[in-house]
């Protein structure tokens, strides 16, 4: 936040333009393969035509890449995924997280983030800076809004480490439709908070695990975007009260 010597707000200067949201390339190859069987039914059955166009518009929407803009502040703790905030638990960190090593053993407190196939699958980091480890675990495709998903689905832990220390590990799980998990990154990557690292095709979740003594800024029932929402600031243990109306 820009601010002058008397710790007053300035006021960014210019404008933003609203946009078409790019398609990740990732998602190039979808669009082209729906459009091109399009074209076929165009051509030899007539009556798909117009169900394969909405599908491939569907496509190219699953894979939008919008830009989003995440706040300048290392406290922060950013949302890593678009979607519904659906459970707050307090967990033991998953186990292929635990230790020295990882995030410890005490419980931690977990948001879960659902992402329906109408939202943005592209998911990025809560925090700014190494990336320690991407660790991929086989597992079931259960519905992604269950709990026991975080522990039996198809699943990808990531922990980032601050140039201080402190660690957040989050998780990208499969759900009833995704059938992959894309990494972008990979350890010993440098990343800037909000900064993209993966996604998820086709509907699914993601867990964010908060170091001890933060809480949620967030509550159930609240929608997240991934880059922009405050899930929590780092050594901040109040919790925030909402209403769902």
């Amino acid at each position: 936040m820009p601010m002058t010597a008397k710790n007053t707000y300035v006021a960014p200067t210019g404008s933003v333009k609203w946009r078409f949201p790019a398609v990740h390339p990732e998602g190039r190859k979808f669009g082209a393969i729906a459009a091109a069987i399009t074209v076929l039914a165009w051509l030899f059955v007539p009556l798909l035509t117009w169900p394969l166009i909405i599908l491939t518009v569907w496509v190219l929407a699953f894979f939008r890449d919008p830009v989003r803009s995440t706040p300048l502040d290392d406290s922060l703790i950013i949302a890593p995924a678009d979607g519904l905030i659906t459970l707050i638990q307090n967990v033991p960190p998953p186990r292929e997280l635990l230790g020295p090593d990882g995030l410890g053993d005490a419980e931690m407190t977990r948001i879960s983030i659902f992402m329906s196939v109408f939202d943005v699958h592209i998911n990025r980091t809560p925090i700014g800076g190494t990336i320690k480890a991407v660790i991929y675990i086989a597992g079931k495709f259960l519905n992604a809004d269950l709990d026991k998903a975080s522990e039996d689905n198809e699943r990808q832990h990531i922990l980032v480490e601050r140039s201080d220390g402190v660690r957040i590990g989050f998780t990208q799980i499969a759900g009833l439709v995704a059938r992959r998990i894309v990494p972008f990154v990979k350890p010993g990557d440098i990343v800037a908070g909000g900064q993209r690292i993966g996604l998820i095709r086709f509907g699914s979740r993601v867990d964010v695990y908060l170091p001890h003594g933060t809480a949620p800024r967030v509550t159930l029932g609240q929608r997240s975007v991934a880059g922009e929402t405050v899930l929590a600031k780092l050594g901040d243990g109040t919790p925030v009260m909402g209403v769902s109306q």
